[in-house]
């Protein structure tokens, strides 16, 4: 019997033979597919790409590739969903005039010369990237294995979507992409502008279950790349101390996690009923309007959640290993981050405090300011809107 790696072989080969032939076909022009974080999730940039889609521009076909082991994230909804690997979705693949997606797309997949490869990416980068890293720590592939695949991505994108100036300078050398970067904003915080209104909090606490009358604490820290059951399947300890925190603020306060997509962690939080919620499978975009304070280490989330101007703690436990072994930073986040760093629980239970008290951490105010300006300048309510007439519409 062959082994299932030897299987997987097979199967890409035969999708690869299959989408050369049915790339032959004509293109169907108002065929979008879309994909988010490898078909696990219903978010970020594609979600906001498809929705101003479907409001404005409802003649289009278009579908949702999905990963078999997360259809039930779909459920519910009228989306139009493909499995992966599916007979269907390698010919709506290669008929396709569009693919939109926010991380790669498998090689085995050939892109027809009548697509158009729109990589919107998922955030603003504080971690190196790529051609910027010096070793690869990631499970199933070498540093040389995970730069050629990423270089022959890369080569497959028409455009790629930047959040920022600091972004496009970043990409253009970390994905060495010589094709043209939309320097617009990301259209998944188009939300958080036209989203940020008391009655949508509301009605997106009521959505998740949460009590409308506490403060919300969104947990939302980033993957270790040295921490991992297999390829893509990555595991996290918790750091938090959640029985303390149930014991000092569960009158007031609710926490909300939220774990990177390739976290494969299930946590049990029996203990922690009605004061901690997984939500890892939830659009953080809703989360981000509903948190009144974001604790992170070194994800990208803090980027996106600086456009509210609403407090951030850095809880960066483990911050010299990670920048001077796993990925090493862009800047130094003590220096120009928009909010305290902790690196213990002792000292997260004092600052937790210090916002309890004024609801914000006052002396970041004039750096979160600079940060602001930097970082999010782009970002207002029409990048959307600005992609689709330049990208899809061709105006």
């Amino acid at each position: 019997m062959l082994s299932k790696l030897k299987k997987m072989l097979v199967v890409k080969r035969v999708v690869t033979f299959l989408s050369f032939l049915l790339g032959m076909l004509p293109v169907s022009k108002k065929l979008i597919i879309f994909e988010s974080f490898l078909g696990r999730q219903y978010g970020c940039n594609p979600k906001a790409i498809y929705e101003y889609m479907c409001e404005n521009y409802p003649d289009y076909k278009m579908y949702w590739s999905v990963d078999s082991n997360y259809l039930k994230n779909f459920e519910g909804t009228n989306i139009k969903v493909i499995k992966r690997y599916s007979l269907k979705w390698v010919y709506l693949l290669a008929r396709a005039k569009f693919w939109i997606t926010n991380t790669r797309m498998t090689l085995s997949i050939p892109k027809s010369s009548h697509t158009i490869y729109l990589q919107t990416w998922h955030g603003t980068p504080l971690k190196k990237l790529v051609f910027d890293m010096e070793e690869v720590h990631m499970p199933g592939t070498t540093t040389e294995e995970y730069m050629k695949d990423f270089y022959n991505e890369s080569r497959r994108w028409d455009y790629l979507i930047s959040a920022n100036q600091y972004s496009s300078e970043i990409f253009k050398r970390a994905f060495r992409f010589e094709k043209e970067i939309l320097e617009q904003g990301y259209p998944r915080n188009d939300i958080l502008y036209y989203g940020n209104t008391l009655e949508n909090i509301t009605r997106i606490k009521k959505k998740l279950g949460i009590p409308q009358d506490k403060k919300v604490i969104l947990y939302a820290p980033t993957w270790r790349d040295n921490q991992f059951y297999s390829e893509g399947h990555y595991k996290i300890d918790l750091a938090l101390d959640l029985a303390r925190l149930q014991e000092k603020y569960r009158d007031d306060y609710v926490i909300i996690l939220k774990m990177h997509y390739v976290v494969s962690e299930n946590f049990d939080l029996k203990s922690y009923e009605e004061f901690v919620y997984d939500f890892s499978d939830e659009d953080i975009q809703g989360l981000y309007l509903v948190a009144d304070l974001l604790i992170t280490d070194y994800s990208s989330v803090f980027f996106d959640y600086a456009n509210l101007q609403r407090p951030i703690l850095f809880y960066a436990y483990d911050i010299e290993e990670y920048k001077s072994t796993l990925r090493g930073f862009y800047f130094d986040l003590e220096k120009e981050g928009p909010g305290p760093i902790v690196k213990d629980m002792d000292a997260l239970m004092d600052k937790l405090e210090e916002f309890d008290s004024y609801h914000t951490f006052q002396k970041y105010s004039e750096k979160y300011q600079d940060f602001y300006c930097k970082y999010c300048n782009l970002e207002n309510r029409n990048s959307t809107r600005k992609i689709v007439e330049y990208v899809l519409l061709g105006k």
